[in-house]
């Protein structure tokens, strides 16, 4: 087959899971804002809930799904045209990985429902700890794919853990600087 398939359809994955990542990372913000704007005055709550559900079912249905749905299918076809990748243990953490990144995908999923519906089941501190689960995927997807070793793999959990406590310490500490200024978190 043509080398320049298997570069076509890598090229093609590797956009749309950007795309897909970039919906996963500014959507659970979209819920943060429509939890927030919960507590808007009278006025304005109804416009703001109306705008950010409008935001999100845009995000949502236009750019996440589909780039999520198409990065699948480009990475199955790179599957179909070298399939010895399979028998490869860093493909078997990496298909771990974003089986992991799917059912996060699911849980925004109902979250959306959620709130379309104007049901809030997160607080919006749970919301900004749980936007970070997209980060840990992200970190340890591409240092998988990159890394191959399994031997690299223990300084790369260990990176991750890291990382996953540095993004907990941020998300604590913005918390508590808005909790300093009277702001609710």
């Amino acid at each position: 087959m043509n080398p320049n398939f298997f570069l076509a359809a890598k090229s093609l994955h590797i956009i749309f899971v950007v795309a897909w990542f970039a919906g996963l990372f500014y959507f659970p913000r979209l819920l943060i804002y429509q939890e927030e704007a919960r507590r808007a005055p009278e006025a304005a709550r109804a416009i703001l809930i109306q705008r950010f559900q409008l935001m999100s079912r845009r995000l949502w249905y236009i750019i996440t799904w589909p780039a999520g749905v198409l990065s699948t299918l480009f990475a199955l076809w790179m599957l179909h045209i070298n399939p010895n990748y399979l028998q490869q243990p860093w493909m078997h953490l990496k298909l771990l990985l974003v089986l992991l990144l799917f059912a996060y995908h699911g849980i925004l999923h109902w979250l959306f429902l959620q709130q379309q519906k104007e049901r809030y089941p997160m607080s919006t501190g749970r919301l900004r700890l749980f936007n970070e689960v997209a980060t840990l995927l992200l970190f340890a997807i591409v240092f998988t794919v990159v890394y191959k070793d399994t031997s690299a793999w223990y300084y790369g959990l260990a990176g991750l853990l890291l990382l996953a406590a540095l993004l907990m310490l941020g998300v604590k500490l913005y918390a508590a600087r808005r909790r300093s200024k009277g702001e609710r978190t």
